[in-house]
């Protein structure tokens, strides 16, 4: 890591100074926050938004296709049996085929659209949900302790955010690892990472799921 110094670079989950060196690969060099074990991109290295709106066009995901809706089954089929009728909820980060959105309203729910690339609209952000989803989201964020906080205030008292990403468990194989090699995804997250979210703002956390996980907003904020 020659060309960039880690000295005073806080964790952009956690906020934490406590970043070390975790490794080097194809020219990219990565971070480890001793504090909640996020694993993150050197921020100066963050892709564009040239670069990253040309890696979700190349995107195919169909609303329609049964095997993108059996991928994002790990997650709907957990909250559909936590929620009630006809909750309001976001699916925040979209992107350009919203078959999430599409199984959750073949249920009964109301789900609003955003996506800072194909779903722009700013009063999406403005109103409070019974739930919010982020599928395939988290990990590209370049500020996700800034997002998670936006996220909180979207959500009701006993709200739930539901987040579909793939952990980071197995540190020999981060090199060779396909998820990695994604050029927008720029932080991953490991179990101790939510739970540093989750106490961060008073939400309960559970794992429902392979690579799924809950956060539950309490329904009474504590003084």
């Amino acid at each position: 890591m020659a060309a960039f110094g880690i000295s005073g670079l806080a964790c952009p989950v956690c906020r934490e100074h406590r970043a070390r060196l975790f490794a080097s690969v194809g020219g990219r060099d990565y971070l480890r926050c001793g504090n909640c074990q996020a694993t993150f991109l050197h921020p100066n290295q963050l892709p564009s938004r040239e670069v990253e709106r040309h890696e979700y066009g190349r995107h195919r995901n169909r609303p329609e296709d049964p095997a993108y809706r059996a991928f994002l089954a790990r997650l709907a089929g957990p909250l559909l049996q936590r929620l009630a009728p006809a909750r309001n909820g976001l699916d925040y980060g979209c992107g350009p085929g919203p078959a999430l959105a599409a199984m959750l309203e073949e249920a009964g729910h109301q789900v609003t659209l955003y996506d800072p690339f194909f779903h722009p609209d700013p009063r999406a952000l403005e109103t409070r949900y019974d739930f919010i989803t982020c599928t395939e989201v988290v990990e590209h964020f370049h500020q996700p302790a800034r997002e998670f906080a936006r996220l909180a205030t979207m959500l009701k008292p006993g709200g739930l955010l539901a987040i579909q990403t793939c952990l980071q468990a197995n540190d020999a194989r981060f090199a060779r690892w396909n998820y990695r090699r994604d050029p927008t995804h720029v932080v991953f997250y490991r179990t101790a990472s939510f739970l540093r979210i989750a106490r961060r703002h008073d939400w309960n956390m559970e794992v429902p799921a392979r690579n799924v996980v809950f956060l539950t907003r309490a329904t009474k904020v504590r003084p």
